[in-house]
């Protein structure tokens, strides 16, 4: 395999976090489970996700003691969201240059591990919030429900670059997220962090 290079980061978030994972075993069996690339992976995510225990509404993965935590792919996730956005800018930044950038991402940045530990005092916390949507029959409101974690919480987790030099624009993908960040209803601030590479 070709010379990679990695950098280890901690993200530290500045605004509560909100589990995605749904929180009905049917739901996550038709909707998701399909679509795993192998029966095993979707076995191991079910039991991470549910273990026996029924919560309500978007739900974060537990560990085997019980600490929820968010699968590498999350990260992934964020890395193409904060490349599409800032491409968009036209200004020379690392973004803008990337051609094909979903490939490139998917291809040649590896987060690790696999799950990433949510680090933070006290209990996992519930957010509750209404959802508006202008119907013809005219607006609906729901109510929707997260499981959440604090401001104040850690993840720690390692990137690896297969061409070194894409090392920059994985910086300005984790720059961006003091502005935009992890898990559900990001467009409110959620899961904004900063961010700093250790050793």
């Amino acid at each position: 395999m070709a010379k990679y290079a990695e950098i280890k980061v901690r993200l530290t978030l500045t605004e509560q976090m909100l589990g995605t994972s749904p929180s009905n075993p049917e739901i996550y069996k038709e909707f998701f489970a399909a679509k795993a690339v192998n029966e095993a992976t979707a076995e191991e995510e079910e039991e991470a996700l549910y273990g026996g225990e029924q919560r309500q509404g978007t739900i974060f993965p537990r560990t085997e003691d019980g600490r929820p935590f968010v699968y590498d792919y999350m990260i992934k996730g964020f890395f193409k969201d904060s490349c599409q956005m800032l491409a968009r800018l036209k200004n020379g930044n690392e973004s803008s240059k990337l051609k094909a950038y979903k490939k490139i991402i998917d291809g040649l940045i590896f987060p690790f591990p696999r799950e990433i530990p949510l680090v933070f005092d006290g209990e996992v916390g519930c957010c509750q919030r209404p959802l508006r949507a202008q119907t013809p029959q005219g607006e609906r409101v729901a109510l929707a429900m997260s499981e959440s974690v604090p401001k104040g919480t850690t993840l720690e987790f390692t990137v690896k670059v297969l061409d070194p030099a894409l090392l920059p624009a994985v910086r300005e993908w984790l720059d961006y997220g003091e502005l935009r960040g992890l898990g559900q209803w990001r467009n409110s601030g959620a899961g904004r962090f900063t961010w700093e590479e250790i050793t």
